[in-house]
């Protein structure tokens, strides 16, 4: 699973924030990593020119998964570490509920299923 982060002209992308950043999207998402292929994060500030305000930082994810089409989720909080956390709780909900109702379509075919929709039965 490839996580990459993007920010706007108003968060300065540094190391550190990064790497915190793809620290809690791989942990939270580390059950569902064999069925996604990428994960964009993008962070941006909504209002950085009028300082102050609540829920101005915004985090939009864009998980890919195998076989399927891109699924995405935002958040907005007052912190970065709040929004980033909302929007992974979002997408983990989101690619639960995904991959077990593909699954359960899966299970009540009576033909072979298409190349590549084959899951586990990890979830």
């Amino acid at each position: 699973m490839l996580v990459q982060i993007n920010t706007d002209h108003n968060i300065e992308g540094s190391e550190s924030l990064t790497a915190q950043v793809r620290g809690v999207v791989e942990n939270e998402l580390i059950r569902f990593s064999h069925h996604i292929t990428r994960v964009e994060v993008h962070l941006s500030d909504e209002n950085s020119d009028k300082k102050g305000g609540n829920h101005d930082m915004r985090c939009l994810i864009e998980a890919r998964l195998e076989g399927r089409k891109p699924i995405v989720v935002t958040h907005q909080a007052t912190t970065l570490d709040q929004s980033v956390g909302g929007a992974v709780n979002k997408l983990n909900k989101l690619i639960k509920s995904t991959l077990d109702r593909l699954h359960d379509e899966n299970r009540k075919r009576t033909d072979p299923p298409p190349p590549g929709t084959e899951l586990t039965e990890e979830l």
